[in-house]
């Protein structure tokens, strides 16, 4: 992907400011051989750009100043409320060192899966996306994940994963981390439970309940007879 950045003279609030009022959004370049460098963007063409995931993970070809390099995109600071960029900061890349970078995580097959088809199992991704180094070169768009291996009671761990040419994954301290687990989907068994419940309790009550003259039937309790008056001496 390309993009078109300017240099930018001024730095501060107040300049930083003025360039948001008239639709620019400020940024910074640094990294590699090259100093730091000051920027500004259109604001409409960052914020459309930034909608596709092939901007946060690809490296991205920066025009400036009649030049073209290489870079990343590194931090995006948002408004807090408004649909506004505030800042953005790009990383210049060098082609013969390794970097780190997230790369999104792409799944597929879970639908024709014995554990979704077969057990009505739900597939919870507990990752989206992966830590890797790589060189530049071999930094890919995004990782497919197929789940169509899937069974009841599995987790899908990362060295199950198979990740592309040259492309090494950053654990953090987790050997092989989950990162698809299987869950037992219990919703379609409650309404026949609750079903079953039902049907029981009244037969419950009819059977405690004594049927009229039958056998258990107690006989109704009779009225006391009213005394007569005493007589008048």
């Amino acid at each position: 992907m390309k993009f078109t950045a300017f240099e930018r003279k001024t730095e501060g609030t107040g300049a930083s400011r003025r360039l948001r009022n008239i639709g620019k959004t400020p940024g910074i370049v640094y990294g590699g051989e090259g100093q730091p460098q000051l920027i500004e963007l259109d604001h409409n063409a960052l914020w459309h750009a930034l909608k596709k995931e092939a901007f946060h993970s690809s490296i991205l070809e920066m025009e400036l100043g009649g030049a073209t390099s290489k870079v990343l995109l590194r931090d995006v600071q948002y408004h807090p409320f408004r649909q506004q960029v505030q800042h953005v900061d790009f990383q210049r890349v060098d082609a013969n060192t390794r970097m780190h970078m997230k790369v999104p995580l792409h799944f597929k097959g879970a639908e024709e899966s014995q554990a979704v088809k077969i057990d009505n199992c739900m597939v919870n991704p507990v990752v989206n996306e992966l830590d890797v180094s790589c060189l530049p070169s071999d930094l890919p768009e995004f990782i497919e994940v197929d789940l169509s291996g899937l069974k009841k009671g599995m987790s899908l761990h990362l060295a199950d994963i198979k990740l592309p040419k040259g492309v090494k994954a950053v654990t953090h301290g987790k050997p092989n981390p989950v990162i698809v687990s299987v869950v037992v989907n219990n919703v379609a068994e409650e309404p026949a439970a609750d079903a079953a419940a039902e049907g029981a309790a009244p037969a419950a009550d009819a059977k405690a309940a004594p049927a009229k003259g039958g056998k258990d039937a107690k006989p109704a309790a009779k009225a006391p007879a009213a005394k007569a008056p005493a007589a008048k001496k």
